[in-house]
């Protein structure tokens, strides 16, 4: 079935907080987080934010189907202080997910290589001689029928990390159009993925900052 973008359009913007450095945005399941290249793909949190704050910066991203928590900064020097945060795990994110079945344990850590399935791009695939580090911790919150609530702490960020890792675990994420068997595709409308807590420090002040946006599903 063909793909048609439709991203909702209430609110256009969820901003949880803003100063004179950075925004804090939570974005929604269906907005792209930076435009696409085709025309249609253009609308995304980054055009949006744009039309406010006409030099605002991404940082890190979400996929299209994941919800939640993203901070952005609003100059150079922000932006700078942002990306270097993320680039040596100096900040904490925590995401929650809806999986398939019940895992045989409570909690875990799973360590596997990933690297871009170029023939099924932007499907991301464990390579164990080509693929970069991966590593994700996760623990279970509370059982459904056939499913299961989890929290997903990852330590690195790579793309597409916690929906191949769940995969690869045996129990991939409700509703995940790329990842997804049938029958956990069909448990949910959208992708059960939301990016539940951020934590980083300032990139002006230095202040400790956390934020959490309550979980859609």
């Amino acid at each position: 079935m063909k793909f048609i973008y439709n991203p909702p359009q209430t609110p256009i913007l969820s901003i949880l907080y803003h100063d004179a450095d950075i925004v804090v945005f939570n974005k929604p399941s269906g907005l792209l987080s930076v435009k696409g290249k085709l025309p249609e793909h253009h609308d995304s949190m980054e055009l949006r934010a744009a039309r406010v704050w006409p030099n605002i910066g991404v940082v890190h991203r979400l996929d299209m189907a994941t919800s939640g928590l993203m901070v952005w900064a609003l100059h150079k020097p922000a932006h700078s202080s942002l990306a270097r945060q993320f680039q040596e795990r100096q900040t904490e994110k925590t995401y929650i997910a809806r999986i398939f079945g019940k895992p045989e344990a409570e909690q875990g850590c799973i360590e596997l290589p990933l690297i871009c399935d170029w023939p099924n791009r932007p499907k991301q695939m464990v390579d164990f001689n080509r693929g970069k580090k991966s590593s994700t911790y996760w623990q279970v919150m509370d059982y459904e029928d056939n499913a299961t609530r989890v929290q997903l702490h990852p330590i690195t960020g790579r793309s597409h990390q916690l929906r191949v890792h769940m995969l690869k675990l045996g129990h991939p994420i409700l509703g995940d159009r790329l990842y997804a068997h049938p029958q956990a595709l069909s448990m949910a409308s959208r992708l059960q993925l939301h990016a539940h807590t951020l934590s980083f420090h300032h990139p002006i002040t230095n202040e400790k900052m956390e934020f959490t946006a309550p979980c859609p599903f």
